[in-house]
């Protein structure tokens, strides 16, 4: 299969296979006549990239699902591992999130901004003196 026709039925840009391949996601395709040629196992190979990708994992993280465990490690245990840390990691952004928008929604009273910034100061003086 050549590379248009995997990206016509994995979903994925040519440019973006070729990208994978480079950064060894992918395993580089036998090229006959110089054109990559591509078993139809691609395709499964594609589709785990995709989830994986949905799931938010780095390109290092989708590497290391493929690559990155013993030969002997099965996906669920894989998966599993990789996802969590990634949970982990989605927690500690969804309490920098959650600490963001308190701070967006607290009112400004300040006549301007140099007021702003002692009032600024004014607390984390004020916290670190509590703790």
């Amino acid at each position: 299969m050549m590379i248009g026709r995997v990206a016509k039925q994995s979903g994925v840009a040519a440019s973006a296979i070729r990208f994978y391949e480079d950064a060894g996601v992918l395993p580089r395709p036998i090229r006959i006549g110089g054109r990559r040629q591509y078993d139809a196992s691609i395709l499964e190979r594609l589709a785990v990239l995709k989830r994986a990708k949905a799931c938010g994992f780095s390109l290092a993280e989708t590497r290391q699902l493929f690559c990155g465990f013993p030969e002997t490690t099965r996906p669920p245990e894989r998966w599993r591992m990789l996802a969590l840390r990634k949970i982990a990691e989605l927690d500690e952004l969804e309490r920098k999130i959650a600490a963001m928008k308190e701070l967006l929604q607290r009112p400004c009273a300040c006549g301007d901004l140099a007021e702003c910034g002692r009032r600024i100061l004014k607390t984390k003086r004020a916290a670190r003196e509590t703790t």
